[in-house]
């Protein structure tokens, strides 16, 4: 033992406290002795109470206990007095899970007495650990900062009307309740209830959805309708329940679904098809291409924390028939896509091997009015009687535009906290002044601003990315490649609830832009990601159900959930190709049903003078043009020469230059795909016309503001 570890263990014994370390193996952690609870700098605290300060150390009361630490020798305590804590760094990504994840006993020069702990074996070599080190040490400060303001600012005097929040609860389903819900959510219920067989809608519905399947959607269907009839037979002891070879039985030739073209089985595109790393196909399933990965025993991966330059630069392989967005659909083309993104998710995770245990949000009871500790829903229907069509609340957006009106080149935007009692007054005015517009914005500072922000992302009474996908959000770190992780963050921002999905959206650009200034405010994307991780993750209760180890390998987790989140925000906000073939086999497949159901009727009624019950393509297109109808407009249609480069922006700038009467630009206009296999589409404006007309022949095409 050297000289100055013989003097620090003097000096511990004569105080007697120990220093202990937050270890992420279980076995380093005292099993016994009460934790002392975190205080705010400045002020001493002492309480038997314990403590989670997941990721810090604390001088710990002890009565003659002996404490053994691997790398260090066993030191003795006596002293019941407790100091304060300090947020412990994270040396590298795999670290955080770890069980030699240590902390270093000699402090930086200059630092604080409350040093940092790390073994000499764990030291950092390079520049890129030693950023990632300081950068994982803001994460454990915001939990700290998180936990000092006690999570009551929106609560109390001025915080609005009705009953105050409880904490949010998870519920872990009971056998069978996971499978039956699953199966519900995805519309396929009849396939295990046996009351449901009889409404023919419904079966109908089912059998078109299951045709439209991949193999590895089959796949997570079969498997959660079986487990679940081993469950009810179990349960129930009986046999009748739906057979699952009945349900994914080959189909018969005359029955197979019309393919769109140059397309295989199920509308999918040749998975072998040339891509380089950084494209991203979104032709083919996912959870195919993950398949054909998996089947090749390919090994190439991504470290979960390269730096921010070191992101693979992805991008999505051209397509002709135009790009997808979120709001691009109607809401009935939507509902199909929610059902099919639920199952190729759930088929991406267990093509992975990972098995997703979704929890149940129990209900709790939460404000009826406020800004903050308000469900979304709530907030938002309060702001839609205010201006109808609001999609983000118009508090998150206030204190958006606030803290850009004051400049984002404010040093430490973001991570530096305002001060506690400050922010609680601020949110306690808020929430009696903001409406009345009798708010004082211009005293309000910068990082309170930014904590009040935080401070609503945090105390939502479920949280932003739903208790349904949270787990499923941080499993994605799972998953072998940086590819697979953001097709499956793809799914998964398609799953959130419409309120959820745009706040993200809102709250990511914000994010963007604040790194945009990154060069002055020093927060580049692994600074912000790492400071809102806890915020976005950590919400009501969910401290007290996890251990510290959890929550200290959540850490580096979150975080890169986050990263990706703001870095690759412009593809997760998209609706894959595959999926929108799916859907369009989906509507071709219901149209042949109801044109046979007609055709039936029309031999009954021997009625022989009906509409012909298949569209026919008008005699324009067959010359090679399309009628492109503007009913809203003074111009209410002109005819369009289909070419091979003609696109939907090329189509809207003619028809402006034809109708000066038009008073709106070009970018609150939308070329709108209508009928045919679609119910409608709004178009990318470098959708190629002529290879959409060729997928969808019988579709109108239709100019109008956009709807978004």
């Amino acid at each position: 033992m050297s000289r100055q570890q013989q003097q620090q263990q003097q000096q511990q014994e004569s105080q007697g406290v120990v220093l202990t370390g937050y270890h992420s193996n279980a076995e380093l952690l005292p099993k016994s002795g009460a934790w002392a609870p975190s205080c705010p700098p400045g002020q001493d605290h002492q309480s038997n109470l314990p403590s989670r300060r997941t990721g810090h150390y604390t001088v710990q009361q002890s009565q003659n206990t002996q404490h053994v630490d691997r790398y260090g020798p066993a030191t003795t305590s006596n002293n019941t007095k407790t100091s304060n804590t300090e947020p412990l760094s994270v040396p590298n990504s795999s670290s955080a899970a770890s069980p030699k994840s240590q902390f270093s006993s000699s402090p930086k020069p200059n630092s604080s007495p409350r040093s940092r702990l790390q073994p000499a074996c764990q030291r950092c070599n390079s520049q890129d650990s030693l950023e990632l080190e300081l950068q994982m040490d803001d994460y454990w400060k915001e939990v700290e900062n998180i936990t000092h303001s006690g999570g009551e600012a929106g609560r109390g005097e001025g915080g609005g009307e009705g009953d105050v929040q409880e904490e949010e609860q998870q519920k872990i389903p009971e056998e069978g309740e996971q499978e039956e819900a699953w199966l519900a959510e995805a519309g396929l219920a009849r396939l295990y209830d046996d009351s449901l067989a009889a409404d023919q809608d419904q079966e109908e519905d089912s059998a078109v959805f299951l045709s439209t399947l991949t193999r590895t959607q089959a796949a997570a269907v079969e498997r959660r309708v079986t487990s679940l009839q081993q469950t009810l037979l179990r349960r129930r002891n009986r046999q009748h329940v739906p057979d699952v070879r009945d349900i994914f039985r080959p189909p018969v030739k005359d029955e197979e679904p019309c393919k769109l073209k140059g397309e295989t089985e199920n509308g999918q595109k040749d998975v072998t098809q040339a891509e380089t790393e950084t494209e991203l196909n979104v032709e083919v399933a996912f959870s195919e291409q993950a398949l054909t990965y998996k089947d090749n025993n390919q090994r190439f991966t991504t470290s979960p924390n390269s730096p921010d330059d070191k992101l693979p630069n992805f991008k999505l392989l051209r397509d002709k028939t135009g790009q997808t967005r979120i709001g691009d659909l109607s809401p009935l083309d939507m509902k199909k896509v929610r059902r099919l993104v639920l199952v190729e998710m759930t088929a991406l995770f267990d093509t992975a091997g990972i098995d997703l245990k979704a929890h149940k949000p129990v209900k709790v009871k939460t404000k009826e009015s406020g800004l903050f500790c308000v469900p979304l829903a709530t907030l938002l229907d309060q702001d839609q009687k205010r201006a109808p069509g609001t999609k983000v609340p118009f508090i998150l957006q206030r204190l958006i535009n606030h803290i850009e009106e004051e400049g984002l080149d404010t040093e430490g935007l973001l991570r530096i906290p305002g001060a506690a009692t400050r922010v609680k007054s601020l949110c306690q005015e808020l929430e009696s002044s903001f409406y009345d517009g009798m708010f004082p914005w211009q005293q309000l500072k910068q990082h309170d601003a930014a904590s009040l922000l935080k401070l609503f992302i945090r105390e939502l009474p479920h949280p932003l990315l739903t208790v349904e996908y949270l787990n499923a959000f941080i499993a994605v770190n799972k998953l072998p490649t940086k590819k697979q992780q953001l097709q499956a963050l793809n799914l998964l921002v398609l799953l959130l609830p419409e309120a959820n999905r745009d706040t993200l959206k809102a709250i990511v650009e914000f994010f963007q832009r604040v790194i945009d200034h990154q060069a002055k405010n020093k927060m580049s994307l692994n600074n912000v990601s790492v400071v809102m991780a806890p915020n976005i993750f950590v919400f009501k209760g969910f401290r007290s159900k996890v251990t510290e180890q959890q929550e200290f390998s959540m850490a580096t987790s979150t975080a890169n959930i986050v990263r990706l989140l703001i870095r690759y925000q412009g593809l997760l906000w998209t609706i894959p190709k595959f999926i929108v073939n799916q859907v369009r086999q989906q509507n071709m497949e219901s149209q042949r049903k109801q044109n046979r159901e007609r055709a039936v009727r029309k031999l009954l009624k021997k009625i022989t003078t009906d509409k012909p019950s298949e569209k026919v393509i008008p005699e324009e297109s067959s010359h090679g043009f399309i009628r492109v109808q503007a009913p809203q407009f003074s111009k209410v249609s002109m005819a369009v020469q289909l070419t091979e480069e003609l696109q939907a922006a090329d189509v809207l700038t003619r028809f402006l230059s034809q109708d000066n009467s038009v008073a709106m630009k070009q970018d609150e206009l939308c070329l709108y795909e209508i009928g045919g296999n679609i119910k409608e589409r709004c178009l990318d404006g470098e959708t190629y016309m002529k290879d959409l007309f060729q997928l969808n022949p019988t579709a109108e095409w239709v100019i109008k503001p956009v709807q978004r």
